[in-house]
């Protein structure tokens, strides 16, 4: 029963073309949406790997990290040694200085002590007033 329009074709024909070019078009789109999973599926792959590798290089750029800070605290741990060291030496240096003035002037150092805790006593009580 098929018909002529217009252009001299007939509806069956236009619709067994339409539901070639929707199936043709169904398949289209079933493709795409595989080929979109598969990109999908590949992205999550790759930032999987690329998650696991920065986190690799993350911890080992940690304890690189935790290692020169060590190193750093033991260089400035040998240096505070050496600055504790000197003033010790120094204060050994000025105990002996002082131990000899004593013996060369015994009386000059006895009014000098006694004169600084004669002033340390007097500041002491006007503080307490």
């Amino acid at each position: 029963m098929a018909t002529n329009n217009r252009n001299g074709s007939s509806d069956v024909a236009t619709t067994g073309s339409f539901r070639s070019n929707i199936g043709e078009a169904g398949s289209s789109l079933k493709q795409a949406a595989v080929d979109t999973g598969d990109a999908l599926k590949n992205a999550a792959v790759a930032a999987g790997e690329e998650l696991r590798v920065g986190k690799a290089n993350l911890k080992a750029d940690l304890a690189d990290t935790a290692l020169a800070g060590i190193a750093a605290a033991e260089v400035a741990g040998g240096a505070a040694r050496e600055q504790v060291d000197a003033l010790m030496d120094k204060g050994r240096d000025l105990v002996d200085s002082a131990a000899e003035l004593i013996r060369e002037r015994p009386l000059a150092s006895f009014g000098v002590a006694f004169a600084a805790g004669w002033l340390i006593a007097k500041l002491a009580r006007g503080n307490d007033r």
